[in-house]
């Protein structure tokens, strides 16, 4: 599991005062990074480096998000298959679950355009950082 903190900024936040939802994609994204990196360690998006291509992603808003006080982050893998991964991701504010997210990455080779299995060992660091879906994801 990974953990980010957000502050929101002023720009994040809608005329009804709460988060925007793109805002929250942004933060989702950024989150990812720690993710990426076990594939990509400098994150060099050089068309040659990059091993990761996003296949579907997919947001529940469950709760209000405001200006003035942190999100945390938390990111997780839910789901490894042969090239393919489910990284699922909540985002919590004053205790409180907001968002929840769900992204499908698959290992890519952007040279032959087509997906590969994940290879062993970074299999096993996403192995570390597997678990189930919690309740408030259901």
């Amino acid at each position: 599991m990974f953990k980010t903190t957000v502050t929101p900024r002023f720009g994040d936040i809608d005329g009804l005062k709460h988060a925007n939802n793109i805002a929250i994609a942004i933060w989702f994204e950024q989150a990812r990074n720690p993710v990426f990196r076990l594939f990509t360690p400098d994150l060099d998006l050089s068309y040659e480096k990059w091993k990761l291509i996003m296949a579907r992603t997919e947001y529940n808003y469950v709760g209000e998000m405001f200006y003035g006080s942190d999100v945390d982050i938390i990111t997780y893998i839910s789901k490894i298959g042969n090239s393919s991964f489910t990284v699922t991701q909540e985002a919590w504010q004053n205790d409180k679950i907001g968002a929840i997210g769900r992204s499908t990455i698959v290992h890519y080779d952007f040279i032959n355009k087509k997906s590969v299995p994940v290879p062993d060992d970074i299999r096993k660091e996403l192995e570390e950082h597997l678990q189930e879906e919690s309740d408030s994801c259901k």
